[in-house]
């Protein structure tokens, strides 16, 4: 019998972190945990490292330039269709996360849904976020707080509409940090960052399946179900409070695209949409940050 091919769409969106995906295209957790070792070698003797998202240099350096300011190590994971970034700080710490997994796109929530696997902590944020100092600094005393098994995240706003249903509900890796105890026991319980949390390869049955398919789809979900169903304990830091730095596409009516607007998001290139949206300059001068520029 002929082996279905699989379609070239799949391997981006296994790369964003999808777990019906990551079957579909073969992976499995032996490769995944090959290369957490590596990634665990990478940072030895780090011990409060915070993923920066390469998909702009020029973003990605005041993001270094932001965790160094309150007392955290960058570690620069990054598109594959972008690379490294052009200007590290000197404490600053590469990984190509995409080494042995040859995928045309990764998302940061590939590696966070392994935490466990290579960090003792891991501190995270979006590529396109920004934030005030004095708020940087509290939350990274919140980061610096956690005790193992705790999580701290941002909570998804998905408006009135959404407001009373689960179907819209998850946790939001806008920005966030987790312990090494939290990864391992959502990756136990079959939950996490990744989408599809349904199809997780240790959901406990098909009827634990079947409860799981009626929430929503996307990123952090999984969270959200392990913090409600599992009593995982979880602090959450309203996104309001850094909505103005998000140089998003959500809610931006004049946001212009890379790619047209009914294409597969796994596709579209964030590192033209923030060259063409938003001005690095004016929104650190805005925010105060330009000191760091």
């Amino acid at each position: 019998m002929k082996q279905k091919e699989i379609e070239p769409s799949s391997f981006y969106r296994a790369g964003q972190g999808n777990w019906r995906r990551f079957k579909e295209v073969g992976f499995s957790m032996d490769v995944v945990r090959a290369r957490a070792a590596i990634w665990k070698d990478r940072l030895s003797g780090i011990e409060k490292p915070w993923l920066c998202w390469n998909v702009d240099s020029d973003w990605c350096l005041v993001q270094q330039k932001l965790v160094r300011h309150v007392g955290w190590t960058p570690v620069i994971g990054f598109d594959p269709r972008v690379g490294p970034p052009r200007d590290l700080l000197p404490e600053a710490v590469v990984v190509d996360f995409n080494e042995g997994l040859g995928l045309p796109v990764l998302y940061p929530h590939f590696v966070m849904e392994f935490a466990f696997l290579w960090a003792p902590r891991l501190a995270f944020w979006h590529s396109d976020l920004l934030v005030r100092l004095p708020l940087l600094e509290s939350i990274a005393s919140e980061f610096n707080a956690l005790k193992p098994g705790e999580i701290f995240v941002t909570k998804s706003d998905q408006g009135w509409r959404h407001a009373f249903s689960k179907r819209y509900r998850r946790h939001w890796e806008l920005i966030g940090c987790t312990t090494m105890e939290a990864s391992k026991d959502q990756f136990d319980k079959g939950c996490g960052w990744w989408m599809g949390f349904a199809d997780h390869i240790n959901c406990p049955s098909d009827e634990e399946r079947k409860r799981r398919a009626g929430y929503y789809w996307d990123h952090g979900t999984g969270i959200y179900y392990w913090h409600r169903r599992y009593h995982g304990p979880t602090k959450v830091l309203s996104g309001r409070a850094i909505h103005e730095g998000h140089c998003t596409k959500i809610g931006n009516s004049k946001y212009r695209r890379s790619v047209p607007k009914d294409t597969d998001d796994s596709q579209r290139s964030m590192a033209s949409d923030l060259a063409r949206n938003y001005d690095l300059r004016e929104i650190c001068k805005r925010m105060g940050l330009d000191i760091l520029q």
